[in-house]
Formats: structure tokens, C-alpha cells, sequence
């Protein structure tokens, strides 16, 4: 599933295309704000997102074997809940 047939999906429930777009558009940019602004977004029953951070390291240029710096970064993580994991195994 893409971007475009969540919105479908959501559409059927809101009834307007334009009004699912808005609201997947307003939930993934509220997301990501509130991950850039460091905090963790929570949703009871399906899982939460944070950012981490990720120490510096050295690795290996695959084609060439040349030793490499990788900056640190902040790399964003979803821990995905009880709840959608029991739903996932269930429907497997």
C-alpha cells in the first residue's frame, strides 16, 4: 500500500477524496514535526515513533573496500504495539 491508496482507503470513510489527502497530509506532517522537534509520538494500540540518535562510525565503501567516515545522524524508529503485532500474527 502507497500513499495514494491509503488515501483511497480513508476516502471511503470520509467520503471526499480531498478530505482523506488532507488528513493522511495533516497526520504525516504532524508526525514528522513532532519528531524533529525531538519527542515521541505515541498511538494507543498501534505503536510509536521517535528519533534516535546514531553514533559515528566507520565503515566500507562495498565496491572499492576503502575505509569510510559516517557522520552521526538522527534516524527516525517505529516500535510497532502489542495490539498490531497481535493483529499481523493473527491474520498470518
Amino acid at each position: 500500500m502507497n500513499k495514494a491508496d491509503l488515501i483511497k482507503e480513508v476516502a471511503e470513510i470520509v467520503s471526499s477524496r480531498q478530505t482523506a489527502g488532507d488528513v493522511v497530509d495533516c497526520i504525516l506532517k504532524t508526525i514528522q514535526g513532532a519528531l524533529e522537534r525531538g519527542e515521541r509520538v505515541s498511538v494507543s494500540g498501534f505503536g510509536s515513533f521517535t528519533a534516535e540518535q546514531r553514533a559515528a562510525r566507520k565503515a566500507r565503501n562495498p565496491r572499492t573496500g576503502e575505509e569510510i567516515e559516517v557522520e552521526a545522524k538522527r534516524v527516525p524508529r517505529f516500535v510497532p504495539g502489542d495490539a498490531l503485532k497481535q493483529a499481523v500474527n493473527d491474520e498470518g
